[in-house]
């Protein structure tokens, strides 16, 4: 009898509504919540401010009062950018740059990095130590010695030069990327594969790429936009106009005593919407390439 009384009452006090409690409002909280909207209004007014501009009419840009909306909109920002700037030229070679150096940068360091996350060898720790240090030196500071040498190589202004350096620099920091990866990944998946008959680049590639797919998506994302926003190399290394790429083309738009604010808006904008697609794309990628290999033996 009393068991079947407290499994009664058991039922009625699981078959009540649960009350949620409500949340309160705390002075805490509302200044946390106006704290993060003055940040996002500080973060994308700038981004809106360039939209903006690149919509007025060159008669309007610099026209006082400031207009924070356009009273005359108008598109000839952005069709002069392709029939006196040739921009598409520009948007062509940094794509071609970026693609290139990126997908190449990626494949050298994820080689790399299976070694050093694999094998034991005299030097490992100076060479990752030498890679870390590499991305504390800004990259101006090597401009005189690197022009010097591409000069004695005959690859200045020229694509595939601006390509080799490119691949140089997102190397180190790729190979320390997928290193963390590779470190997480179980020994015994590519153990199983060589078992099995495979070797050890046909283990690498068919059992421990798949399982790594988005920490390389994520590696590659990184190196491409580092590729195609990069100025100091482009403007040192590029002194022609139809191998200008995007961040040297937005450069020119700056003279000495001038700036094309309407056409220089509108090519930022054209510059901006690849990455932030590419980044809305792929984005699933990245974040799971953040814990890619995270199953532990």
């Amino acid at each position: 009898m009393t068991a079947t009384m407290t499994l009664t009452t058991g039922r009625a006090q699981a078959s009540r509504p649960v009350r949620r409690s409500r949340s309160r409002i705390t002075a805490g909280g509302v200044i946390k919540v106006m704290g993060l909207a003055l940040w996002l209004l500080i973060t994308l007014f700038p981004l809106y401010w360039i939209v903006l501009t690149s919509f007025k009419s060159p008669q309007t840009v610099n026209r006082f009062p400031i207009e924070y909306w356009p009273s005359e909109p108008s598109i000839e920002n952005y069709t002069r950018l392709f029939s006196d700037a040739n921009f598409g030229v520009f948007l062509g070679n940094s794509a071609l740059v970026s693609l290139v150096a990126g997908a190449t940068s990626t494949l050298i360091a994820l080689l790399s990095s299976y070694v050093i996350a694999r094998f034991e060898f005299r030097g490992k720790g100076a060479v990752l130590i030498a890679f870390l240090l590499t991305q504390m030196i800004p990259a101006f500071i090597a401009l005189g010695p690197l022009y010097t040498m591409m000069t004695d190589l005959g690859l200045v202004d020229g694509k595939f030069g601006l390509i080799l350096v490119y691949i140089a620099v997102c190397i180190p920091f790729s190979t320390v990327m997928l290193r963390g990866f590779f470190e997480n990944v179980p020994d015994a998946l590519e153990e199983s594969a060589m078992i099995d008959g495979c070797s050890r680049l046909g283990a690498l590639f068919r059992i421990l790429v798949p399982v790594m797919t988005p920490g390389i998506i994520a590696a590659f994302i990184f190196n491409f936009v580092n590729c195609w926003n990069e100025l100091f190399l482009s403007v040192v290394l590029m002194q022609s106009e139809e191998n200008r790429t995007v961040p040297a083309a937005l450069n020119a738009f700056i003279s000495t005593f001038n700036v094309d604010w309407g056409s220089m808006s509108a090519a930022a904008v054209l510059t901006i919407l690849p990455t932030m697609v590419l980044f809305a794309v792929a984005s699933r990628w990245i974040v799971a390439g953040l814990t890619a290999g995270s199953v532990k033996e």
